[in-house]
């Protein structure tokens, strides 16, 4: 295989303590040399003078949607999605038709993904059979098959004494359970965030409470069973809270953020007056948990630069035009999130809100080390010599506007379009092939 250098960029590897202009040079699908001058042999060099270097991209939550929801997206379409956004690992959820609850699916899932995918697929197994919440999943068997974690995704396990013994399974697996913090009783029937937007539209509330009082009942049975749990897209204040106090108790628990819950509020429903169809909100911007308030938003935000939040994941949720051209109660939940994460998250580096080591630890080494997925590919989210020879390079001054229509997901549900962004992946690698280029 032929020696890859990018020479000249600044590289900036939060794991390995390292911010400075030097060569990478990848060989055999690996990192084999990190340092000045390190590429002066090399077959094939990129010049990346005046851009980021940085490791891929990982991201522990989107939706590939198959098998079964093809015409939302597929594993070929949605890794050519991560590709461009500079992610070079990509953990799918389980909730396709039929769900991943079985060996011979994940089976299926990997050999899929071996033939087709532009970037590295590691598959998040259910937690209960069907997503039903009412027995467990085989998890043994599922982690034998390559399960990398246990979900059951939107849908969460209502009953504690299931969850705890999902947690007591997992553990001795080794393996995190990712849970949907949402009680359903308090949420029945709300498509967007409980606030003055809500009461404006005439549209049903989801209280902020709603996540809380679940993500206080998944801490105290992590904190009874000592399993490993990873919180799915924290969004409000009070949840944060939470997650502080577990963490200074030693927990093993874990969390991530999406960029929009960061980025956006539930004003964004308003749309800016050109919401598709005509309609008075925009349902591009409906999403489980929705968009909160400047509040939530900015407690994210402190938390994740503080590192109280562990990492930021997409939670990429492709819809197909349908699917939200329609009334916002009967509109699906969910953005499409690949392509538009790292320059949008990039706006907190250039607020001064967010330092942009952190940013990249938070979308690199951040994830792995949350799910620990290292056990699974050794040196995943570095640079360091041995590991993938996994690539984004960036312009941090690069600024565009955000066009749906050209993206390479089938989704093109997302309410950034035709907002400028700056900052942006031109090329990413995966195990020393580029799979993307602008």
């Amino acid at each position: 295989m032929t020696t890859i250098a990018i020479r000249g960029g600044r590289v900036l590897d939060p794991s390995q303590g390292l911010d400075a202009v030097a060569d990478v040079v990848i060989g055999d699908g690996r990192i084999v040399a990190v340092g000045p001058d390190a590429g002066r042999d090399a077959a094939d060099v990129l010049d990346a003078s005046g851009l980021l270097v940085l490791p891929g991209l990982v991201d522990v939550h989107c939706h590939l949607r198959e098998p079964g929801f093809e015409q939302k997206e597929t594993i070929e379409t949605g890794t050519l999605a991560a590709a461009r956004g500079g992610f070079t690992t990509v953990c799918c959820m389980p909730n396709t038709e039929p769900p991943l609850d079985s060996p011979a699916l994940l089976r299926w899932l990997r050999e899929r993904a071996e033939q087709v995918a532009h970037v590295r697929v590691l598959p998040i197994a259910c937690t209960t059979r069907g997503r039903q919440g009412r027995e467990l999943a085989d998890l043994a068997e599922l982690a034998e098959a390559g399960a990398v974690a246990f979900s059951d995704d939107g849908d969460p396990v209502a009953d504690p004494a299931l969850l705890r013994r999902a947690l007591e399974y997992a553990s001795a697996l080794g393996l995190p359970v990712v849970e949907h913090c949402e009680d359903r009783s308090l949420s029945a029937g709300g498509v967007m965030h409980e606030g003055w937007v809500a009461t404006r539209l005439g549209l049903r509330g989801m209280p902020a409470a709603a996540e809380e009082a679940a993500v206080a009942r998944a801490l105290a049975l992590a904190a009874e069973t000592g399993g490993r749990l990873h919180i799915a897209h924290i969004s409000t204040a009070g949840a944060v809270g939470l997650l502080r106090l577990a963490r200074g108790r030693g927990l093993a628990v874990s969390a991530e953020v999406t960029p929009h819950h960061l980025c956006l509020t539930h004003e964004a429903v308003l749309g800016d007056g050109e919401a598709p169809g005509g309609l008075a909100y925009d349902t591009n911007a409906k999403v489980n948990p929705p968009l909160r308030a400047r509040a939530d938003a900015d407690a994210c935000t402190e938390a994740l630069a503080a590192g109280v939040i562990d990492c930021i994941a997409t939670d990429h949720a492709p819809h197909a035009l349908e699917d939200k051209l329609c009334e916002f109660d009967l509109a699906a939940f969910g953005i499409s999130g690949l392509e538009t994460a790292l320059s949008l998250c990039l706006s907190l580096v250039h607020e001064g809100r967010v330092p942009l080591p952190r940013l990249v630890e938070a979308m690199t080494v951040g994830p792995v080390r949350a799910l620990g997925l290292d056990r699974h590919v050794p040196g995943l989210g570095t640079l360091a010599v041995g590991a993938p020879g996994d690539v984004a390079i960036v312009d941090l001054g690069r600024e565009w506007t955000v066009e749906p229509e050209r993206f390479a997901s089938k989704g093109k549900n997302t309410p950034l379009a035709g907002r400028r962004l700056r900052g942006r992946v031109v090329c990413t690698i995966f195990g020393g092939r580029i799979v993307w280029q602008e």
